[in-house]
């Protein structure tokens, strides 16, 4: 369905008040969701799959928005991926209590290992086409597929730059480019935010279950070559 914002929407502009995002591709996000979410970060940097895909409506159509996604951490941990103790298949008492049970599985889960390390770098990722219109963005889905996941903290090639082995939910922000001279007085008032909490992920620099594995392969159409039995192109 279509996401608003919730809580706190009160006192925005009117060009963005209305504002709606419907999560694109949302059966496979739940499906990830499901097992828990594992995302690539490398050094050149990753795309997501499923990619961050969203269809806005509710916007000015004549009025000019830059789109942008940034990462939060989820919690204040990292993690590692194994057994429990005495090798009896997962201790759920080791598992931090906000992380859902379906981390657990027969064999291995995510196991909390530890406080988090110190947050990489914030950074956010501007949507190439920005800022466009209205109009331009309700017209097709709005796809995030230039964006790369990274765990090199000095990339300079304005990657998002995340730990390995910690939770991260992604955020996308809607922003009305204010005209008005003196607009940054109103920054607070023009941009509209939304969370889809079954886009939640871990990052990995190999992944971990072998049940996300095998459904990045099968539903992943740049991922033919596993399918084939030959390495990545």
């Amino acid at each position: 369905g279509w996401a608003g914002e919730g809580p706190g929407a009160g006192g925005k502009n009117q060009h963005v008040c209305h504002a709606a995002a419907r999560l694109e591709m949302g059966s496979l996000w739940e499906e990830f969701n499901r097992l828990g979410t594992e995302m690539i970060v490398t050094k050149a940097g990753r795309r997501m799959f499923p990619t961050f895909q969203v269809k806005l409506s509710g916007l000015d159509p004549l009025a000019d928005y830059v789109l942008l996604m940034d990462f939060i951490p989820l919690d204040d941990k990292r993690y590692r991926w194994g057994w429990g103790s005495g090798g009896r298949g997962p201790d759920l008492g080791v598992l931090s209590p906000s992380l859902p049970r379906r981390y657990a599985f027969h064999s291995s889960s995510w196991l909390a290992a530890g406080r988090a390390e110190p947050a990489a770098p914030g950074r956010v990722h501007f949507h190439p086409d920005s800022p466009a219109k209205g109009a331009q963005w309700m017209r097709q889905i709005v796809s995030f597929d230039k964006l790369k996941l990274t765990n090199n903290l000095l990339d300079d090639n304005g990657h998002i730059i995340l730990n390995s082995m910690h939770r991260y939910q992604p955020r996308f922000h809607v922003v009305f480019v204010d005209p008005r001279r003196d607009s940054e007085r109103f920054a607070h008032q023009n941009f509209k935010s939304f969370s889809f909490p079954e886009t939640q992920f871990m990052a990995v620099t190999a992944y971990q279950n072998h049940r996300i594995t095998q459904l990045k392969i099968a539903s992943n159409p740049f991922a033919k070559g596993f399918r084939d039995g030959d390495p990545e192109p």
